[in-house]
């Protein structure tokens, strides 16, 4: 769910102008799954512009504060939200975790790094959301050292149906800065994308999985 819809513009804008998100109607990536899609996000990319980075960071101390309050903990999903997850909690004055994908191979076989103790409450930051399964993955894995998780917070959604079904199982409350219908439609009224590649771009989210195969 987003918050602001100004701040959703805004952020759009913004990852449009450095290409942390590329739209490429007519010339699809494919994904790491196999999907086959016009947009490609890699939000890592605004660590390395510092006046981006500081909007996105300021938003999103915000916005943890107003719709979660003060948390004990901030948490990053790795690798991706390490980097804004560790901004936030700066900004915050908070203490700074972050949970790798499964436990470490070797030496104390870790998932999650930094000083957590048992009932804490978390934020977890997120730099995109697709399916939301590696981001619950990262929750279960707090949980498991009995935290206790106040909600998610991202950068951007794609705003899939099954991320949403699987957040609600998991009982996991899930606000964004940003998601693809205001991505699409600050694009749209940039001339960032024309009529034609709007029409894909909007044909794609019907059915992700199966654009283009059918």
């Amino acid at each position: 769910m987003v918050l602001n819809i100004n701040t959703a513009k805004k952020t759009a804008e913004l990852l449009l102008q450095i290409n942390a998100i590329k739209l490429k109607p007519e010339n699809p990536f494919t994904w790491a799954s196999g999907w086959k899609s016009p947009i490609y996000c890699d939000n890592r990319i605004l660590l390395s512009y510092p006046s981006i980075r500081n909007y996105i960071k300021h938003e999103m101390a915000k916005q943890v504060e107003s719709i979660y309050g003060m948390p004990d903990v901030i948490a990053g999903v790795a690798t991706g939200a390490i980097g804004m997850g560790a901004l936030v909690a700066d900004a915050l004055g908070l203490p700074f975790v972050y949970v790798r994908p499964e436990p470490k191979s070797h030496g104390r076989q870790n998932q999650i790094e930094g000083y957590l103790v048992p009932h804490q409450t978390v934020v977890v930051i997120e730099d995109l959301i697709s399916t939301g399964k590696s981001s619950l993955n990262a929750v279960e894995a707090l949980k498991a050292q009995q935290a206790n998780i106040k909600g998610m917070l991202a950068i951007f959604t794609y705003g899939f149906e099954t991320a949403s079904v699987n957040f609600k199982e998991k009982n996991v409350e899930l606000h964004t800065l940003s998601d693809y219908d205001h991505l699409i439609e600050q694009a749209s009224e940039t001339n960032y994308i024309q009529e034609e590649q709007l029409n894909t771009l909007m044909d794609w989210r019907k059915n992700p999985s199966k654009w283009l195969q059918q």
